[in-house]
């Protein structure tokens, strides 16, 4: 196929040799599958600021380390050049994310290198070899999704001692690889300790796996893993190998003003994935 121009320079510099064929496109970015010395593997072109749907950068990016005084004064002020300095932290979000969860042990893609604002990294495949398909395109057994689920919390558990919350967790950002679920699509990753809205948005990416999965094994809908893991860790007692059980007693005597209005509205969202997952299972 023809090369697009966000790869060229990949190819000049020697990094891959050719790209195959093209996998994906999103609203963040276009993914190809190429030709690294004899290994196959994906590259991910980042899409430019004005090119990009996305919104709420603002809400993903508080409590995002950047790396000199110099940038951080410019994001702040949203001068040309911090504009231009916030493109590549986010941009770089990813990267730093899937080397620390690597090191971490989280399942997600390899990565080989960033270079020229390029992801070179693992091509997920199926038990067959082929690219791996996203978890809302398989279906599964009751067993299947109650494995995956555990699987998944366990994931998330980790992503969660080693400090980051996914942010945007869901069927969609999850392959089915010959080893199990990979999760993947970290761009809007967000610091569980420096953002005000970590909770809110591991909430989300707990239950929108669980509405999933509660489609197959409906049982799993009653359970809150989310809120066991945040309790747990806002405490300092969670750890990559703590047993979770699901149950959270919730406490009706805390009253935090500030906070009740995201309360309620965390409330209802719970409610209507849950009831959107029933509602699946009961159709299956």
């Amino acid at each position: 196929m023809k090369t697009p121009p966000g790869l060229q320079a990949l190819i000049d510099d020697g990094v891959i040799d050719r790209v195959l064929r093209p996998l994906k496109s999103g609203k963040e970015a276009s993914v190809y599958v190429v030709d690294a010395g004899g290994e196959v593997r994906c590259a991910k072109v980042y899409k430019d600021m004005a090119q990009r749907s996305f919104q709420q950068r603002t809400l993903y990016q508080e409590g995002r380390k950047v790396r000199g005084s110099r940038e951080a004064r410019a994001m702040g002020k949203a001068t040309r050049y911090g504009r231009k300095q916030q493109e590549v932290a986010w941009k770089n979000a990813e990267v730093d994310a899937l080397y620390q969860l690597r090191d971490a042990g989280v399942r997600v893609p390899e990565p080989f290198g960033y270079v020229h604002g390029v992801l070179v990294m693992e091509l997920v495949a199926d038990a067959s070899g082929h690219s791996a398909p996203r978890l809302g395109e398989v279906d599964l057994t009751p067993e299947q999704a109650r494995d995956f689920h555990r699987f998944l919390v366990r994931e998330v558990v980790k992503m969660l001692c080693a400090g980051l919350i996914h942010g945007d967790l869901s069927e969609y950002n999850v392959l089915v690889g010959g080893e199990g679920p990979v999760i993947i699509d970290f761009p809007q990753v967000v610091s569980a300790a420096g953002n005000n809205a970590s909770r809110r948005l591991l909430l989300r990416d707990v239950n929108a796996l669980t509405a999933r999965l509660g489609r197959y094994a409906p049982e799993l809908l009653d359970t809150w893993y989310g809120e066991e893991m945040w309790a747990l860790y806002e405490a300092g007692a969670l750890r990559p190998d703590t047993e979770l059980t699901g149950l959270f007693a919730h406490d009706a005597s805390r009253v935090d003003v500030d906070s009740v209005r995201h309360a309620i509205e965390d409330a209802r969202q719970e409610a209507i994935i849950r009831q959107q997952g029933r509602e699946a299972a009961a159709a299956e």
